[in-house]
């Protein structure tokens, strides 16, 4: 029996095959999920052009179809990527944050994913010498606000580890995997967030914060335990994030699926790795040969599990 679902984060293909036809290829190179990125201006409620602008009922239809695809060709969403910045304690472009977040939801809700991600507060916006008090406590409000939102879809939201800041070389405040946690650990607290908020694991953020002093993405897994519900799956060799496939990096992948073990994770095996890695031309060869690697890696593990 096949209990081990492998994911693939649609990323360029998005816009290199079109939305539905990237769904439809997922499926045919043996994907049994994907996820969606929603987190360019492409999605933007201010921008004219994106579906974000039109009415609810034209967004609710949109990602109707959208599901049908994906229903149509055996496949699921494994989760929708939401907000990339977080909040960058600017007030106008917060609120548009928040805007776009809630349909983000909507979009999650129709599109049956269990989970929006959405990164934390970054260093990459606010700098290396933002007071950390100001770092936390803007987080803190951020995802307060964006699982009030989440409720009433009914939807869960899950933020994602980091990594480096790599504009200014340093560790991004949130990639210090101790803030990251007690940050997390924070907003569970109040009322039944910890109902709606999880945590994804990036490999390769997570790999590239080692240079830091903090733990193995392995390691990680395992101070995350059951929170982890999510995953974004890749390599690289610690300076860069070139979310490249599984096995081709520096990571201990053996230990990685030791800890995923360990937690009892029993998810998706998403991978988000960048499909252009080879030229634009190699896009779809790299796709297939991801979604081949992990199989062999499940494989190779759980035997015919996977």
């Amino acid at each position: 029996m096949n209990n081990k679902k492998v994911g693939l984060s649609l990323m360029s293909l998005q816009s290199f095959l079109g939305i539905e036809e990237a769904i439809k290829f997922a499926g045919k190179i043996g994907a049994d999920a994907v996820a969606l990125d929603l987190c360019t201006n492409e999605w933007n409620c201010k921008n004219p052009d994106s579906i974000y602008s039109k009415s609810e009922d034209e967004i609710v239809d949109y990602f109707s179809k959208i599901r049908k695809v994906a229903d149509d060709a055996g496949v699921e969403f494994s989760y929708i990527h939401g907000r990339l910045s977080g909040f960058k304690n600017i007030p106008e472009e917060d609120e548009l944050l928040l805007k776009n977040t809630k349909l983000d939801c909507l979009a999650t809700k129709i599109l049956g994913a269990p989970h929006c991600v959405v990164h934390a507060v970054t260093t990459l916006y606010m700098g290396p010498d933002c007071d950390p008090q100001i770092m936390r406590d803007l987080n803190f409000d951020m995802f307060c606000k964006i699982l009030d939102i989440a409720k009433e879809y009914d939807v869960k939201i899950a933020t994602e580890t980091f990594g480096d800041a790599s504009n200014y070389g340093v560790c991004d405040f949130f990639g210090n995997i101790e803030e990251f946690i007690k940050s997390f650990n924070r907003v569970r607290a109040v009322g039944n967030n910890k109902d709606y908020f999880d945590t994804c694991v990036d490999t390769g953020h997570s790999n590239k914060a080692m240079r830091f002093g903090n733990p193995t993405p392995g390691d990680v897994i395992r101070m995350l335990g059951d929170s982890v519900k999510q995953l974004h799956l890749n390599d690289n060799d610690t300076f860069t994030d070139q979310h490249k496939i599984p096995m081709t990096g520096t990571i201990d992948w053996n230990d990685v699926f030791d800890a995923l073990d360990e937690i009892n994770y029993n998810g998706i095996y998403n991978m988000e790795v960048v499909h252009t890695r080879f030229g634009e031309n190699f896009q779809l060869e790299a796709a297939e040969f991801a979604v081949k690697v992990m199989r062999n890696m499940l494989k190779s593990r759980y035997g015919n599990e996977a």
